[in-house]
Parts: structure tokens; sequence; C-alpha cells
């Protein structure tokens, strides 16, 4: 078994600004935490430091049992690693440097095949066996079988390139879930897996005896997973973390205990400071003619120092508020008919009709033509009106269909890009994207700008370029653009992937005061409870509706 204990972390920018403060909580021996908080809080600065990355300014951190780590962008692998570069990668550090030396060896040997090299390679494959090197591969031998069908003799040379983000965050699940390691640490592990993959993940954390610290903005897999949750909370001199002794469920709920405790705290703290003030003015008013009451006066002036050097209660984090004022307007009754509607290549032809306010859920595995179907209502249909033309500066690519799709009178669409693909914010800025406008949404001057930018969290990002802000910042100021744009019917690809969890309940929260229609493509959940219609890409190539959302369908099968 194996634990981490963090104590007094402080850790700051190069810039000099404090990013984290103070930063004190344990992880115990087979417990289950996640580590939530604000897009760009410090979370996974914080794993950094855990693991050894980054050296914090001040504080320690211990731990016990091996280390297995998934960093955040795990399985994007360069055009010639493979399978077994991607699991050393995650392999125990003597594995690592074990297979290292035998690989130099080997080169060596293409070269020069006398004694020495041979009795050096012999040594290197001693030492590989000795750090546990063919142990560690009989491990990968079942990892791949389980999660690519395939031997690990037969699997090491495959190409990463050929496997999908998800399968490859799939296959080091695998290995380190069923490795050495007794304490591991995962960066967003549910990104880029499907919500089979996502049930299988949460089923092999409850049942795992390993002490797991992982990071997820999935409220769904933080429900059924996180015995405790570690919540990193802005500080104005340094973000800091609080602990919930509980797991998901009850979360919010002590947080608005927390938050409420800390209000009253302060009001009490200000009153009587407000009525200390106020004694040391009467006996100083009452001093002035009577000597008698100096030395009362002066006890007064001593006892309102002594509690201005204590201070107030521990300055209450600053909880973040991102409000989306999503507003629509009245269409038509129908909003969206498709007739006899077939994706070329992907899906069988199908009719759709969705009225004006539905909440309509897309699900259906990766590949499907969810996004396709997505990306041809956001170029306003089949054959589109002039009142139907996509919201934004650059068109979507056209979408090779048969059949109809129609938009109703009056609709507009605003599409979200699951990728954020959006070539025409690439190098402006998002106070320069807002002060020019664009044939749909209004400029505005830098106040009424910075003021928007402010609700959705972005204020302090206003001079940053569109492509260096992070995903889930890149998100929110997507939605923005929605919000301003005038669009009556939203298409949202995959909205709440990059979304920390408070701005996805912003949106929830948006969506529910927004008058229009609502068309979205998700895996997550949690958000799907929100939805009223669920329309779902079979595996068969068959689209239906169905009475609740259906998670297990698998892959589409076609021709070869």
């Amino acid at each position: 078994m194996g634990h981490v204990d963090v104590a007094g972390v402080r850790y700051e920018l190069p810039d000099g600004r404090v990013l984290l403060d103070d930063v004190s909580f344990r992880v115990g021996d087979g417990q289950k935490v996640a580590l939530v908080g604000a897009n760009g809080a410090g979370k996974t600065t914080l794993l950094r430091i855990i693991t050894g990355d980054l050296a914090p300014h001040a504080g320690v951190v211990t731990r016990s049992g091996g280390l297995g780590v998934m960093r955040q962008f795990v399985g994007h692998g360069g055009g010639d690693e493979t399978v077994h570069d991607l699991l050393l990668s995650v392999a125990p550090p003597r594995v690592r440097e074990a297979a290292a030396a035998v690989d130099a060896v080997e080169l060596e040997m293409m070269d020069t095949d006398d004694e020495r090299t041979q009795m050096a390679y012999a040594t290197a494959l001693s030492d590989y066996a000795d750090a546990g090197g063919y142990d560690v591969e009989v491990t990968w031998d079942v990892c791949t079988t389980a999660s690519m069908g395939l031997p690990f003799d037969r699997a090491r040379h495959r190409l990463l390139s050929t496997l999908s983000g998800g399968e490859q965050k799939r296959l080091v699940l695998e290995y380190l879930l069923r490795g050495p390691d007794q304490v591991l640490l995962l960066d967003e592990p549910d990104n880029y897996l499907d919500v089979p993959g996502k049930i299988w993940l949460e089923g092999r954390i409850r049942e795992s005896a390993k002490t797991i610290l992982f990071i997820s903005h999935d409220r769904e897999l933080l429900d059924n997973t996180a015995t405790r949750i570690v919540t990193v909370e802005l500080g104005s001199a340094g973000n800091l973390v609080w602990t919930h002794p509980g797991g998901f469920a009850s979360y919010h709920a002590a947080r608005a205990d927390r938050f409420e405790r800390f209000e009253e705290m302060r009001r009490r703290w200000d009153e009587e400071h407000a009525k200390l003030k106020a004694l040391v003015l009467r006996y100083k008013i009452k001093a002035e003619y009577n000597d008698g009451l100096a030395s009362q006066y002066k006890a007064a002036q001593t006892r309102l120092r002594k509690f201005e050097e204590v201070g107030p209660p521990v300055e209450q984090p600053r909880d973040q508020q991102v409000t989306m004022r999503l507003k629509g307007g009245r269409t038509g009754k129908r909003a969206v008919v498709c007739t006899d509607l077939e994706l070329s290549g992907l899906m069988k032809p199908f009719d759709l009709e969705v009225w004006y306010g539905e909440r309509v859920a897309v699900l259906g595995s990766n590949g499907s033509g969810k996004s396709h179907f997505l990306r041809l209502l956001a170029a306003g249909g089949s054959d589109p009106d002039v009142e139907h033309q996509p919201v934004g500066d650059t068109p979507p690519k056209a979408v090779p269909h048969t059949g109809l799709a129609k938009l109703g009178a009056r609709v507009r669409p605003g599409w979200f890009v699951q990728t954020h693909e959006h070539p025409e914010l690439v190098g402006r800025t998002l106070l320069e994207i807002l002060h020019r406008g664009d044939d749909h949404r209004d400029g505005m001057g830098r106040e009424a700008a910075s003021r928007v930018l402010d609700r959705y969290e972005l204020a302090h990002a206003g001079e940053q370029r569109f492509e260096s802000l992070s995903g889930g910042q890149q998100a929110r100021f997507q939605i923005l653009l929605l919000e301003l744009s005038g669009a009556t019917l939203l298409l949202l690809d995959e909205p709440t992937d990059n979304l920390d969890v408070q701005s996805a309940e912003a949106l929830e929260a948006g969506l529910e005061a927004f008058d229009g229609t609502v068309l979205a493509v998700t895996h997550d959940r949690w958000f799907a409870r929100g939805f009223d219609r669920f329309l779902v890409y079979g595996a068969d190539g068959e689209v239906y509706e169905s009475d609740g959302p259906v998670w297990d369908e698998g892959r589409v099968v076609r021709a070869r």
C-alpha cells in the first residue's frame, strides 16, 4: 500500500505570482481522492509537484509505495512511436533505464558484433531481468490482450498513430491499474474515453486496492468513484485547497455550508470591530473632559489594537462565478425537419422533427456521424435560406448527404465546435474579437467587453490570443460568442469536455433559461440528464429515438 502527504506547499509562477499557497492534504492508503477546481487553478501543477517534476518554493511532499503517473496528454505519440514505447513510458524507472541500455547495446551490435559487445548485451539483458522487465512484459501482454485483442508480441511494434486517443488511454490505464505501483496519479484519465470506457474505468477504480489521486471534470465519474474530494480554491494571495471528507453526492451541500460559515465569521468579526472602534471613540470624547477616564481610553485603544493585530478570520476563497445569459428567441414551431436524410457513408436514412424549445441529446459511438449531422445543420441545412446562414465569420465545411435537412422560420444556428477550431479567431486577442464584432454580432467598447468577459471568468485573459487559452477557457469563450450572436438554435458538439465542474453547471443553467432549441452531441452522462429527447446513432447504422439515454451502442459496422 502507499500514501501521499502534501504539507504547506507553496509554488510561484515565473512572473512572481503565487499560484499555490500553504497547500496541505493527505491521500491515505487505498483511498480514491478526486482533485477538482477551476480551469487554470493549478491542479496539474500540483500533480507535477507530487511527482517531483516541479520543485515547490516551500513545503514538502512525502509518499510511500511505487508511483505510477498518467499525465494529461498521454497517448499523443509521434509518428514513429509504438505501443511498446507508450507502455515503457509508464513503467517503473528501473525498467525504463534497463530497457534503454538494452536498446543502446542492440544498436551498437548492428555495427560491431564482437565478443565485448556480446558480453555487454548479455549484461544488459541480465540487468533488464533483475529490474523486473520480463515480469512487466507479462503484465503488458494481459493489457494489450484486454484492450486491443492482441498479445504483446504482436502489438508491441504497432504505431500509436493507428490507435485513437481513447484506445491509447485505455491501454495505459490497463497497465497502471494492473501494474506494481501502489500509488497512482491520474490527470484527466477519462478524456477521450467513450461512455463504456468510462464505466469500465469507474469499476476498476472502485475495485482497486491502490491509492489513487485523480483529476476529472466528469461529474458522473466523480460521483461513482471518489471517496473524498480535494478542491483547489481561488485565493487573492495564492490558491488554497479544501478537503471534503465525503463523496461527490454531499460535496455541493458541504461547500455551500462552508461558505456560509465564512460569511458568518466575517460578519461577526466586522460587528465586533465596529463596536470596539465606537468604544474607543466614545472614551476619547469623554477623556477630553474627564481626566479620570484617560486610563479607560488607553485600555480601549489597546484592546482595539490587539483585535486588529489578530486580524479577521481566514479569507473566504473566491468562488468561481460564471454566468451565461443565453437568450435565443421565438422561432417557427418546427425548428428542424429531416426527411430521408442520409449522411453519405455514415448512417442509414432517417426522418426527424425537432420542435421549438426542445432539448435533444445526440448519442452514439465515436465516428458514427453525430458531429457531421450538427455541422450540416450549422451550415443551414441542405438548401439554406438567407435567414438560416450560420453565425460566425467562417462557414462550416459542406457535409455530403442525400435527402433533406431543413431549418424552420427564424431559426439561426449557432455552432459549438468540439475541437475548438476557429481559424478566424487565431492571432486575435479576446478584447479585439469582441471589439470588432462580425456579421451577426455587434462590436463593443473595451469597458463593455471587459464586463462580459468577467461574467465568464475571462477578464484576466482579455489581452491573450484565442489560441493561447486553455481548453476550458476556449470553450467558455465559444459559448460567450454564441450568447452575443443571437442564435436561436444551439448546436453543441461535446461542450462540457473541457469545462470544469462550475462552468459545466453554469452552462446547464444557461441552457435552462435559453429561449430556443438545443441539439447537443455528448458523452457526458450528468449533462445528458437535462435533455428531454434522445437521438441515438446505433451500431447497425440506424438512427432512432429512445425514451432515455443509451450509452452501450458499439462502433458502427460498415462494409470495407
